[in-house]
């Protein structure tokens, strides 16, 4: 059965996994964290579990894919005797010029190269990454798969902001949209749970993790979501802020005396979850809530709300919906953001059952009454296997 290996890049880390994207079996994975920092350090799994770590620092993301190349060396399974039949790469933000999945040569990574000013955290180190993967693994097709590709279907009136004309066509100022690779796989298993064609399948779709968005699915194609032009639009996070009045930061400037800069890093690193309540875990400031903490409990009745409007409005966008797909982390594992979240929309047919929600499973499930009109649906997500998915489907067409 074919291999492939998935290189996944953050702004500080570089994840990887070797799997067999057809059964989903997984062979080995890694992770380097804190790249840059004395203390970054490589851990190693192999598919029984077992952990290795390959000592650093690792200085850079080059480093640290290096690094990967070592510890398949060191620890298994061998690469240069059976290696991956492709390595695929999630790259963050493909621009308007990437909206499929892409081979990657030095025509691609140059325009990648040229992409860094939509995403100057992780477009630059997905692209050292590629660059050093494909020294590391020569004789392998490497693909670049895109966060934003999903959305590339957006009709014009749900990716167009109302801006100058100028912003929108020389700097190309639009709604791009984020977490693709995650609704891809999502939308696909919610339609296998219904029973349904994806074709004929409409979806309001929730990732909600550390970064959160919403996504309306209509027939498999994406017609709007909530992230922007860059992730910072839309819900509440852990640490961005999501909406906010777009005059917020000349209000700043003008009686707090903040830059551009100053505002743009607090928007994304200390606000959210964390600008509210100090905390970005959402179990931790659950169990505050719960404990009658003010900060936490307006926290997360915000976080909640957020979420709620967006399914309102993606409702509306839709006309009608089969279900509401709760994905990532906390939509995977919180019950109490799930029932929170969807509190009040009876009269728009969307129920939790209560015993459903908090029943502890790791499967895709219904958790809502089996005669609800929309359907409520936890379904785990899996982007490694989607990235690797479409980078065979790349090498093979």
């Amino acid at each position: 059965m074919e291999r492939a290996l998935v290189v996944n890049c953050g702004s500080s880390s570089v994840k990887y996994r070797l799997l067999e994207p057809e059964s989903g079996r997984v062979l080995a994975r890694g992770t380097v964290e804190r790249i840059g920092d004395n203390g970054s350090h490589l851990e190693h799994r192999d598919g029984e579990g077992s952990i290795r770590q390959l000592p650093g620092p690792f200085a850079d993301h080059a480093a640290a894919t290096d690094g990967m190349r070592r510890a398949f060396e060191e620890f298994g399974p061998g690469l240069d005797t059976a290696p991956p039949a492709v390595v695929g790469h999630r790259v963050v933000h493909g621009g308007e010029a990437f909206t499929a999945p892409v081979l990657v040569d030095d025509v691609v990574l140059t325009a990648l190269e040229g992409l860094s000013d939509l995403a100057p955290l992780q477009n630059p180190a997905c692209v050292a990454a590629i660059r050093t993967a494909r020294e590391v693994f020569p004789g392998v097709g490497h693909v670049a798969v895109f966060d934003t590709a999903f959305h590339a279907t957006l009709p014009p009136w749900a990716s167009t902001y109302a801006v100058p004309r100028e912003w929108r066509e020389r700097y190309g100022v639009r709604r791009y949209g984020f977490h693709g690779t995650s609704y891809a796989y999502v939308c696909r298993a919610a339609a296998r749970l219904l029973g349904r064609d994806l074709a004929d399948t409409n979806l309001v779709a929730l990732h909600l993790g550390n970064g959160a968005s919403a996504c309306a699915v209509e027939g498999g194609r994406s017609i709007d979501t909530s992230m922007g032009l860059t992730p910072l639009q839309g819900l509440v996070m852990g640490t961005r802020s999501g909406d906010v009045d777009p005059a917020l930061p000349g209000h700043l400037a003008r009686v707090a005396g903040l830059g551009a800069a100053e505002v743009d890093h607090a928007l994304n690193h200390g606000s959210g979850l964390f600008g509210l309540c100090g905390d970005t875990d959402v179990r931790e400031v659950t169990r505050r809530a719960l404990a009658g903490d003010a900060d936490a409990v307006l926290a997360l009745d915000t976080y909640c709300y957020r979420i709620r409007c967006y399914v309102g409005a993606y409702l509306a966008a839709l006309g009608r919906a089969d279900a509401v797909v709760f994905t990532a982390g906390v939509g995977e594992h919180s019950a109490e953001v799930r029932a929170r979240s969807l509190q009040g929309l009876q009269g728009l047919g969307i129920v939790v059952d209560d015993t459903r929600n908090h029943a502890p499973s790791g499967a895709a499930r219904r958790i809502s009454p089996d005669d609800a009109a929309v359907a409520v649906l936890v379904v785990p997500t899996d982007e490694e296997r989607e990235i690797a998915a479409q980078a065979l489907a790349v090498l093979r067409g």
